[in-house]
């Protein structure tokens, strides 16, 4: 992280229930210790529409499931020094891989068509095309650490936030700073 600035923090949504984002709020007071050590520069909880050039570190919640949510992880990692998996559903693609054994197209089927009582037909044009299987983050992209929980408790966000912040090695099991 820049010795001159702050470091930046981003969080992104991808196929996902938003806890993860709600389990940092549940951060209370503890997340104005965050944000005075760093700048936020992107997230769902800020109105920023395009993600910076250059970000020290990024939670990414939510399974890979559709096109969107592929461009948008491959571009968050290109542009990100340390990317962490942030819950369940990026870590093992959890309730969004729930699909996987069904197929794309009877869920498909099922909530536009099946479910549906006025006009039902599958959108083209409104929705991202969904992928084959929803995915864990890790299968795409490169992951430095791995946040597991559903949610993470904001104990753990809070210490694996300020141990970065800190220049210290998170004390999470499976992160690339070898624990």
């Amino acid at each position: 992280m820049s010795e001159s600035k702050k470091p930046t923090v981003a969080t992104v949504w991808l196929d996902g229930c938003s806890g993860c984002h709600m389990s940092l709020l549940d951060m209370d007071e503890r997340i104005l210790d965050i944000f005075t050590r760093s700048d936020l520069v992107y997230s769902p909880l800020v109105d920023f529409k395009d993600y910076p050039d250059e970000v020290d570190v990024c939670l990414v919640e939510g399974a890979v499931s559709n096109e969107d949510d592929l461009a948008k992880v491959k571009k968050v990692r290109e542009h990100t020094k340390t990317l962490i998996a942030f819950g369940d559903c990026a870590v093992t693609s959890n309730v969004p891989g729930m699909r996987n054994p069904m197929g794309t197209e009877a869920v498909l089927e099922r909530a536009y068509h099946e479910n549906v009582t006025i006009n039902p037909m599958t959108p083209t044009q409104v929705i991202p095309q969904l992928l084959p299987m929803a995915k864990p983050v890790h299968t795409v992209v490169d992951v430095d650490v791995f946040l597991p929980g559903c949610p993470p408790s904001a104990d753990l966000i809070y210490t694996m936030l300020d141990d970065l912040l800190s220049g210290r090695v998170p004390e999470v099991v499976g992160s690339r700073f070898g624990r």
